[in-house]
């Protein structure tokens, strides 16, 4: 049966890797596909802003590295909110160097993510070394691992050849790569007309938004329903749309969030 098909808790029952399980069982859970981006560069505003979205989403995306007045503190202070308001952590790093390079900045340094993200990402362009490299580190603590494929912003080179060779190398190593940040699925990507798919990747969406279609910096926008019913993936991230108002944060990612469960039991009514 495709993904399609399935709801989030009959898809988390295929997944071996422990961080796909979590994300599929809380997303069930919450009722929530919903994923927050906190893209500001203060301690204080970080964990406000999590600290209000916290019962609407699945998941938590953060960039610690702009954080001006990060410490060790402010991490446990995350996974205190992660327990609080129970969200997956996936520090979106978009690794991007040789295989024992990323493993030194996965597991070292000031912020050691693979202690405490369930999830992180990396670009393709290095080969599967750079899984590998990961891997080492992240699949003995239970964390997966998410390709970039496709993205959002105007021009991006992530097309063609290149997402092919992404699918392929996750295929290659499925026990750690759990998906794909892309806007569409990928399941079908690189088969040949008619090859049936066993694959069952999760796909997280960034560029989603109800009010406006774009960026002056390239970002280009589509709604929940886009993303989640029409394009099949599973996870809507969304960032300033829902936090560049402080006042009317909880209300915004309420309505996020049900755009996003909307769409999703629309789409699993659709395809039984």
């Amino acid at each position: 049966m495709s993904p399609l098909q399935q709801t989030y808790t009959q898809r988390a029952s295929s997944h071996s890797n422990p961080a796909a399980k979590l994300l599929l069982e809380t997303i069930e859970r919450k009722k929530s596909n919903l994923a927050i981006s906190v893209d500001v560069t203060k301690s204080k505003d970080f964990l406000s802003i999590i600290d209000n979205v916290g019962p609407f989403v699945c998941l938590v995306k953060t960039h610690v590295d702009i954080i001006e007045d990060f410490d060790e503190s402010l991490i446990s202070k995350l996974q205190e909110l992660s327990s609080k308001h129970d969200f997956v952590i996936f520090e979106d790093r978009k690794f991007a160097d040789i295989g024992n390079t990323v493993a030194l900045q996965y597991s070292s340094g000031i912020h050691k993510i693979a202690s405490w993200s369930h999830i992180t990402n990396a670009h393709p362009v290095p080969g599967p070394s750079i899984i590998s490299g990961l891997s080492s580190v992240g699949l003995p603590l239970g964390r997966g691992l998410l390709l970039l494929t496709e993205m959002s912003t105007k021009g991006a080179l992530t097309t063609g050849t290149y997402t092919e060779e992404a699918v392929r190398m996750a295929r290659a190593q499925r026990d750690f790569v759990i998906g794909f940040i892309a806007q569409r699925r990928m399941d079908y990507v690189g088969l040949a007309p008619g090859q049936v798919s066993e694959d069952d990747f999760l796909i997280l969406t960034p560029g989603v938004g109800l009010d406006i279609k774009g960026d002056s910096m390239g970002q280009q926008y589509r709604t929940p329903r886009e993303v989640i019913l029409e394009s099949g993936c599973d996870v809507i991230i969304v960032g300033r749309g829902i936090y560049k108002n402080v006042d009317d944060i909880p209300n915004q990612a309420k309505r996020y969030r049900d755009a996003g469960w909307e769409a999703y039991l629309d789409r699993i009514s659709s395809t039984t």
